[in-house]
């Protein structure tokens, strides 16, 4: 028997578009977005306990055991199942709280996907994804394990194309709490649907958009100046923000575009150190073409 799974990946996703084209009456939110999983990822390594007891091995800042959706998809994983075994997690965090990047959900998917092999539950993927949804609206996406399209909650998912593509993702030094924005009175909720054949080849033109980001960048100014600074620094750049932000991306065609953009993003906010925030995180990522766990279930 596999006591213990190491060096698990979990991968950020990015949101090449959301729009929010309605609301349910029980306050959810109805979305239609594409999620495009990156190479900017946290890592997890799990060990089996034979007392059942689910053991947080690190301490997350700002988020107590209880909250923490790696040990809650391991109970719910647990209780949908009846395993008498627990389980040690340890994360490895390199994906940024506060940025839309699904770095959370992630987590727990993959938790979930490396416990059903460890713990031999035998589950199905659809049977996974219906546990991951009550955990957050972006985690099944990640256990799906296919960019997709989604609709929704978030939860309607059909895969999805998309071309080699890399990624400069940046995030300002600010958090943005997303239940504050959905419930931000001026955002945009009837946006026109869109269906994948409005977007052959994966191309995302100026009719796609974030409909959060100018709820973002009103209420979190630093989030909108840092946006402008990189669109100037990248001649016009086409800049979008990803889920409810704080991070925002540039798509470039090959990984030395990238990297050069990150340079030029990195020499721009150098320049003007006391007019605008620091900036979290400036990285060229590779955008996937499936979830390295795809196998997994």
């Amino acid at each position: 028997m596999i006591t213990e799974l190491r060096n698990i990946p979990a991968p950020a996703k990015l949101n090449l578009f959301l729009h929010v084209v309605g609301q349910r009456a029980d306050g959810y939110h109805l979305l239609q977005t594409v999620f495009r999983f990156i190479d900017l990822q946290d890592t997890l390594h799990l060990r089996v306990r034979s007392d059942g007891r689910i053991v947080r091995v690190r301490d997350l800042p700002g988020v107590p055991s209880e909250a923490d959706l790696t040990v809650r998809a391991a109970r719910a994983l647990q209780q949908a199942t009846g395993c008498a075994l627990g389980v040690d997690i340890e994360l490895e965090k390199r994906i940024p709280a506060g940025g839309g990047l699904g770095g959370g959900s992630s987590d727990a998917a993959s938790v979930l996907l490396g416990l059903n092999r460890l713990w031999n539950t035998g589950l199905t993927r659809q049977q996974l994804m219906r546990l991951a949804l009550p955990l957050g609206a972006d985690v099944p996406v990640f256990v799906f394990g296919r960019n997709a399209f989604a609709e929704g909650i978030g939860e309607e998912l059909t895969p999805i194309e998309l071309p080699p593509r890399w990624y400069v993702v940046v995030q300002p030094d600010a958090s943005v709490p997303t239940a504050d924005v959905f419930r931000a009175p001026e955002l945009t909720r009837n946006s026109p649907r869109v269906k994948i054949a409005d977007f052959p080849r994966g191309t995302f033109d100026g009719a796609f958009r974030n409909d959060l980001e100018p709820v973002v960048f009103a209420r979190f100014s630093e989030v909108g100046r840092v946006a402008t600074e990189l669109s100037q620094a990248l001649e016009g750049a086409r800049v979008r923000m990803s889920g409810s932000g704080s991070c925002l991306f540039v798509e470039c065609d090959t990984q030395a575009q990238a990297d050069s953009a990150a340079c030029k993003i990195a020499a721009k906010m150098q320049s003007q150190p006391s007019g605008l925030p620091a900036l979290r995180v400036n990285q060229a990522c590779a955008g996937l073409d499936a979830h390295p766990l795809l196998d997994w279930a």
